[in-house]
């Protein structure tokens, strides 16, 4: 490939960083209100995301002798999480979360040694059930974001339901007649549109901009010291494994494009670096990485492979997380428009479980009362937590979490119905990963 001059790499770095920020952001958005944060926390919460996603990208493209899958990749923080963290920060407080997503990234680095042997507990079935699961329970967040905010005086008036419909009507438009880089950044600009109509309506609030300042020292253990707890950690354990599998999928699918041949040592680099990356988020109070597979998309579209494209793209968010002003920026977006955002984002954390769920053989009737039941549990959990209010807090936070119960559920059904096929060989497994990824890229 013909050498990228200095000023490409910065416009298709920043190309990058445009094309994940929506999904950088919104997790944040999302889980500082949930949990209680004021909008002072939220702002440093939004600048730290942005600073660690450098890092987590970071480690993952230059790499080093044991860790790193040394593609043009970019890390970001996984939608997977989003419910477990909230059910974990009302539950057990703010740093039991940290706890929790510490202890999974070293556990993540564990696991990558024997993912072969993972990876045979983990089949569609089970992947497909949990992640339709994730996407099922974040639905209802999304949807009481659009009517205004849960708790909210404006709460389904007619202004926010017209916002989320903005919001979600410039997203589908884009999709709809826009390839490219305008298809890939459609949910940004769907919240830039939604929130520029909302000033218009007088609802957005530009204080929190002009009182933030230019520049800030990111700190560790902002949030305070980590607290672990073992149900929490099992829950964000439970989390890292699905991130892991859908990880190596998308490692398999960008070698292809990248015309290089994975070994199962550089997927082991690459599973440790997201492990890394999990803990680092952890101690700086943000949130658990894993590769986003929109910026794999972005790569095989622009057929820019370099590496040094992401590594700029990387330095760039790093450079974004210690200016204020930009988190304070993110946070004028009206929670109306943000549930705008989240329908079609979570919708499609289900339809991608759909996917995975497609290559299950539903001629057998174990595999479909693997998935009944362990949707049925998951989202029953979810939808009525109430009928677990009596049990201590450690076991409701296991029984009360629909992913988590659910995810529990598909893993112990699949072992007790498909104990014999457990020993599917692993280049089998890796190329179904492949397979299932590679479609995504076309």
């Amino acid at each position: 490939m013909k050498k990228l001059g200095a000023g490409k790499v910065g416009i298709l770095g920043l190309q990058h960083v445009l094309a994940m920020y929506a999904g950088a952001v919104i997790v944040p958005l999302i889980v500082g209100p949930a949990i209680g944060m004021t909008p002072k926390q939220l702002e440093f919460l939004i600048s730290i995301d942005l600073f660690t996603c450098g890092i987590a990208t970071l480690i993952q493209v230059i790499g080093g002798r044991h860790f790193g899958i040394k593609l043009p990749v970019i890390l970001g923080c996984t939608f997977t999480a989003v419910g477990p963290m909230i059910a974990i920060g009302n539950l057990q407080g703010i740093t039991a979360i940290y706890g929790a997503i510490i202890a999974s990234g070293i556990i993540v680095m564990i696991l990558a040694q024997f993912m072969n042997k993972v990876m045979k507990f983990f089949p569609p079935v089970v992947t497909g059930s949990v992640v339709t699961i994730i996407g099922v329970s974040l639905i209802p967040v999304a949807m009481n974001n659009a009517a205004g905010g849960l708790g909210s005086p404006t709460f389904g008036n007619i202004e926010n339901l017209l916002l989320a419909l903005l919001t979600l009507v410039i997203i589908i438009v884009l999709n709809r007649f826009f390839t490219g880089f305008a298809r890939a950044i459609s949910v940004l600009l769907g919240l830039i549109v939604g929130t520029i109509a909302a000033s218009i309506m007088g609802m957005v609030n530009f204080a929190a901009v002009g009182e933030a300042s230019w520049f800030h020292i990111i700190q560790p253990f902002y949030f305070g010291l980590p607290t672990f707890n073992f149900s929490a950690i099992l829950t964000m354990t439970l989390v890292a494994i699905v991130s892991m599998i859908e990880g190596t999928g998308v490692f398999l699918a960008l070698g292809d494009v990248c015309d290089r041949k994975l070994t199962s040592q550089d997927i082991k680099k690459g599973l440790r670096a997201e492990g890394l990356a999990v803990a680092i988020g952890g101690i700086f109070n943000s949130f658990p990485y894993t590769t986003f597979s929109q910026n794999v998309g972005l790569v095989a579209l622009t057929k820019v492979k370099t590496r040094n494209v992401v590594i700029t793209a990387g330095v760039m968010l790093m450079i974004l997380g210690l200016l204020p002003k930009v988190a304070a920026l993110t946070t004028i977006i009206p929670t109306a428009v943000l549930g705008g955002a989240m329908i079609p984002m979570f919708g499609m954390v289900i339809a991608s479980g759909i996917k995975m769920l497609s290559v299950v053989d539903f001629s057998r009737n174990e595999n479909s009362l693997i998935v009944a039941c362990s949707i049925g549990i998951g989202l029953g959990a979810a939808v009525v937590p109430v009928m677990f209010e009596k049990l201590p807090d450690n076991l409701r936070l296991l029984i009360e979490n629909g992913i988590v119960i659910g995810s529990i559920t598909a893993v112990i059904l699949n072992i007790i119905f498909n104990y014999k096929m457990l020993q599917t060989n692993e280049e089998q497994r890796y190329e179904q990963l492949k397979g299932d990824h590679s479609a995504e890229l076309i």
